[in-house]
């Protein structure tokens, strides 16, 4: 395909400078005087890679989440907003992640496209919050430059999840099929799509598995607590620590031949149990553990949303045994509740949306786009859907030349109307990557195997969407529902 056709480059140059507003705030900053407003973009350095092709500027937005802004010299005139994955833990989110975003996916502004990106307000968990600060993000955005010819989001990972909720929350305020909202498209790479109230059951299973044959998480010498807690409120294990244990209990980090005859059985089942990759354990187990204790303790009152009843596990070596002997619990309704209407999605999007996802992503798995074809098409909103996926097995980095061809894909979609194919997206790779040399890795014939074929349900679990349209309206009438930001 001729990549002129579906990429046409903006002929009007929009040099980058300071808009009236920012240049009166930057005098006044200069002067003494106080700014007329308290969060004014500011002049930044740029990554390296942008610097002789674009200016940068970053602050804080209205509830003092750190932005990062950059706009190219040759402007295409479009916006791409950005929502960063995590979510960071801690009091505070890590002001550097729009920046270090930027760096990460600077083709996008290779390809003529603004582009913001922003931290969120507080570190822990809020999937509604970082959708309201990233908003609030595109609407500074407006007032210092002007409105977009069109605004694109694009997500990552747990981003992907913020994103996808952007475009139900804020994508569209009319009925069925309006597209009168601030965005014309979304691009989701790598999403975590499942949401909060089911996208965690891969690594509940890993949390209850992993104690059953290890007993070191807790140990029987320290306090007991329930395994969906995550941590205990007063634990000062840290990462090293909890890798530890996985070590003495797995031998992971060893090689094989390094290993124990117990360290190796401990490893074979727990794998197999959970079917998590062996490369990721670690970062699955620390997911278990410290965001479940943000989840659990920070933002739900230590509450529980999870549940392991009437899940059998197999694979092990004695199936019998761990059934047996595995601990259960259920979840507190009112819990499940609260993290559904923060995270699930309800699948009322009216615009287009592109996926792409790696079929051995390691972290965010590839059945999680099985759970968004299935929550769409629950809403009947499947025909504003185009997934790809490609060979790679990254979830953090895949190829630029993907990324910049997948966000051409988008705005050809949005400009012409005309839908593309998973086939379509791979075959006008190639002219990208001419520029890129990055390579091109898209598998157009692939399909994910449901959701449940890789997470075991819950009751209820296999029908989607989690949280339908009309759950959301009479759980946003509640006072104190969700998750406070």
């Amino acid at each position: 395909m001729d990549r002129s056709r579906i990429h046409p480059r903006g002929r009007r140059r929009r040099r980058a400078g300071l808009s009236v507003a920012l240049a009166a705030t930057v005098a006044a900053l200069l002067t003494g005087a106080p700014p007329a407003r308290a969060a004014t973009a500011q002049p930044a350095a740029c990554p390296e890679r942008l610097a002789a092709k674009a200016t940068c500027y970053s602050g804080l937005g209205a509830h003092g989440a750190a932005y990062t802004i950059a706009v190219p010299d040759d402007w295409n005139g479009s916006l791409v907003v950005h929502a960063h994955g995590g979510p960071d833990l801690g009091e505070g989110s890590d002001p550097a992640r729009s920046a270090d975003d930027l760096g990460r996916w600077s083709v996008m502004v290779d390809e003529g496209y603004a582009w913001a990106g922003s931290s969120y307000r507080r570190g822990g968990y809020g999937t509604r919050m970082a959708a309201e600060d990233t908003e609030n993000l595109r609407r500074l955005f407006v007032t210092e430059f002007g409105q977009p010819r069109r605004t694109y989001l694009h997500g990552q990972s747990w981003g992907g999840n913020v994103a996808a909720k952007i475009a139900e929350t804020y994508g569209a305020r009319g009925g069925r099929g309006d597209r009168s909202g601030p965005y014309d498209g979304v691009l989701l790479t790598s999403g975590l799509l499942a949401g909060g109230s089911r996208g965690y059951d891969a690594r509940v299973d890993l949390r209850v598995v992993y104690q059953y044959y290890c007993q070191n998480h807790p140990r029987p010498t320290e306090p007991s607590y329930p395994l969906w807690q995550g941590l205990r409120a007063g634990s000062t294990l840290t990462h090293a620590g909890l890798r530890a244990r996985l070590q003495e209990c797995t031998g992971y980090a060893s090689p094989p031949a390094e290993r124990t005859v117990g360290q190796q059985r401990n490893l074979d089942d727990i794998l197999a149990v959970t079917r998590l990759p062996e490369r990721t354990l670690e970062s699955h187990l620390a997911y278990a553990t410290f965001t479940f204790r943000d989840i659990v303790h920070n933002r739900l009152g230590d509450r529980n949303p999870f549940s392991n009843l009437g899940v059998r596990y197999t694979g092990s070596h004695d199936d019998t045994a761990l059934n047996a002997g595995v601990e259960r619990f259920a979840a507190d309704p009112t819990a499940v509740r609260d993290l559904s209407y923060d995270s699930d999605l309800t699948g009322g999007v009216t615009v287009p949306v592109l996926t792409m996802h790696a079929v051995d992503d390691p972290t965010a798995l590839v059945e999680f786009e099985s759970a968004y074809r299935a929550t769409l098409r629950g809403a009947g909103r499947d025909r504003h859907l185009v997934q790809t996926f490609t060979t790679e097995a990254e979830h953090s980095a895949l190829s630029d030349a993907e990324y910049a061809n997948s966000l051409a894909a988008l705005d050809a979609w949005v400009r012409t109307g005309r839908k593309p194919t998973a086939r379509s997206v791979a075959a006008s790779c190639p002219a990208f990557d001419r520029e890129y040399g990055t390579g091109c890795f898209y598998d157009p014939g692939y399909r994910p195997a449901p959701f449940a074929a890789r997470v075991r349900p819950r009751t209820g679990g296999l029908h989607w969407p989690a949280m339908t349209a009309a759950e959301e309206r009479v759980w946003s009438r509640v006072d104190g529902v969700g998750i406070a930001p």
